[in-house]
């Protein structure tokens, strides 16, 4: 199955672990708003740390725009393959499209490493592809500037006379 639009980078599948085990750490010792809704307002408001989107999200619309406003508001966001692991990894019986933490708790330094893999990520992405340069053309000789010609000298004025 090809991805939906709004994945931007593909996820290596040893991160993906990582990302549902510091939503559980997250979730006991932290602070997570589960939801494509309570993300949204959390990425908006600029306290999510990290950003979590299922792939696997129908219609997709009901997410595509979290990525933009992760852009827009400069937070980290991943995606992870599955909607109902997601809800699992949340606590929660049902699914769950999307997820933010606020607060890391002790899944700090599991978060840290995630998201320093996903800069990598983006990073390499967002690369122009290497394009051989052209070989260097002889830059043209300078034409001398002309001279200047000097100004005329301003003529003084006549001096007005007070009026009386």
């Amino acid at each position: 199955m090809a991805k939906p639009y709004y994945v931007k980078f593909d996820m290596p599948e040893n991160l993906v672990s990582p990302i549902y085990e510091s939503l559980r750490v997250a979730v006991e010792t932290g602070k997570v708003r589960r939801g494509t809704n309570e993300a949204t307002k959390a990425i908006e408001r600029g306290i999510s740390k990290l950003v979590i989107i299922a792939e696997d999200v129908e219609p997709p619309e009901v997410v595509a725009h979290l990525p933009i406003i992760c852009e827009e508001q400069g937070a980290d966001y991943a995606f992870v393959p599955s909607k109902q692991e997601l809800g699992k990894a949340l606590g929660i019986d049902v699914t769950s499209a999307a997820a933010a933490i606020l607060d890391s708790g002790d899944a700090q330094h599991i978060i840290n490493e995630v998201t320093a893999s996903i800069k990598k990520i983006k990073e390499g992405k967002s690369k122009p592809e290497a394009k051989p340069e052209p070989e260097a053309k002889p830059e043209p000789e300078a034409k001398p500037e002309p001279e200047a010609k000097p100004e005329p000298e301003a003529k003084p004025e006549p001096e007005a006379k007070p009026e009386q």
